[in-house]
């Protein structure tokens, strides 16, 4: 078992390396990059200019947007722009260096965890993903946990009760629970609940209050879990379908099994067949579906919700760093988002064997 695990620890590295080549050249092929963005800001606002870059050369080099030669610059958006001028663009952004210099130098400063300082925000990456994680971490863990724990006993009763009243009610909310968007949940709640039309019981933004710090422990855990309430709960509904039908559909596989037919045979009860034998061979479908369960809530499935309830998180610091063409701020989230993603996918493999003592990983090379 211990060499399996250091064997996937190590093939964490070659996936990491490919991933983030892949998506290099990706990106640096694609059009309206950061020093295309801050040459057309340049020239669209003038002396004037208000950009938000980070760092005091890139404050210095504000004072000089006046200028404008007539010369022309690598970029054909840069033709009322001093070459001068453009060439220090280049430069700040790293873009003066050949492809595979660029290249060389993100591979191996990540390799230590440093993935070098925002284009527009005066913090290094690294600080903010610290400083964005909680929120992410927070709803993707509170929100995962209570799918699962709602859709696996709700997916048994289904099971054992299929083709009953209860099964055809529930799932009819089940559809439409998996019917609807998970921000349009989010929006009704509050408009009912966080003072929109209706109700004024849960705040609207952020993850704890601004007196946070004066309160006790008691009151802080319940601060923080009365503005957790609708995020997750939002999250919640709109995520809890897939889950339930896949342990109903799972559970009914199994129960039709001979070994349930033979096990009641022997005289085992319904409850004794059913977590005893059906329970450890049903699951196994539900695990392997944890680690894209998980990483979707986590990042994916949570940047709506960060961005309606106003939620600074790990989704929505990706999704502005794509928009605006933070490439530092790009890689490191995918970096961490893909590292995440394959230890999830690890930790999946010793749930495996925790719930089936049969399962021989010594025997799989990979």
């Amino acid at each position: 078992m211990l060499s399996y695990i250091l064997r996937r620890l190590i093939l964490i590295i070659p996936t990491l390396l490919g991933i983030l080549t892949i998506n290099f050249f990706i990106i640096q092929a694609a059009p309206g990059g950061p020093v295309e963005q801050m040459i057309a800001r340049l020239e669209s606002t003038g002396e004037s200019a208000t950009v938000r870059v980070a760092g005091s050369d890139r404050a210095e080099l504000m004072g000089r947007v006046g200028r404008s030669a007539g010369g022309e610059g690598s970029y054909r958006g840069a033709q009322g722009l001093d070459p001068e001028l453009v060439a220090e663009i280049e430069k700040l952004y790293g873009f003066d260096q050949p492809l595979y210099k660029r290249y060389g130098k993100l591979i191996l400063n990540y390799l230590s965890f440093d993935f070098g300082d925002s284009f527009y925000r005066d913090k290094r990456v690294i600080d903010l993903l610290i400083e964005k994680l909680p929120v992410s971490i927070s709803l993707g863990f509170w929100s995962t946990l209570i799918i699962y724990l709602v859709s696996i006993p709700l997916g048994i009763a289904k099971a054992v009760r299929h083709g009953t009243r209860f099964d055809i009610w529930s799932s009819t909310l089940v559809i439409v629970g998996n019917a609807i968007p998970v921000f349009l949940f989010g929006v009704i709640l509050i408009v009912i609940f966080a003072g929109g039309t209706y109700l004024d019981w849960f705040p609207l933004r952020g993850l704890t209050s601004n007196n946070f710090a004066d309160l006790s422990i008691g009151g802080k855990i319940l601060d923080y879990f009365h503005h957790l309430a609708l995020p997750v709960t939002a999250m919640v509904i709109g995520g809890f379908a897939t889950l339930t039908m896949l342990t109903k559909n799972s559970f009914l596989d199994e129960i039709g099994k001979q070994y349930v037919i033979t096990a009641r045979a022997k005289g085992l009860s319904r409850n004794q067949v059913l977590y005893g034998h059906v329970f450890r061979n049903a699951m196994l479908i539900i695990i392997a579906g944890f680690p894209a369960a998980f990483i979707s809530m986590f990042f994916a499935g949570s940047l709506l919700i960060e961005v309606i309830f106003s939620l600074d998180g790990l989704g929505l610091l990706g999704f502005e760093a794509t928009i605006g063409r933070d490439y530092p701020v790009m890689f490191g989230t995918l970096y961490i988002f893909t590292l995440i993603g394959l230890l999830t996918n690890l930790i999946s493999d010793l749930c495996y064997l925790m719930v089936d003592p049969r399962i021989d990983f010594e025997a799989r090379k990979f």
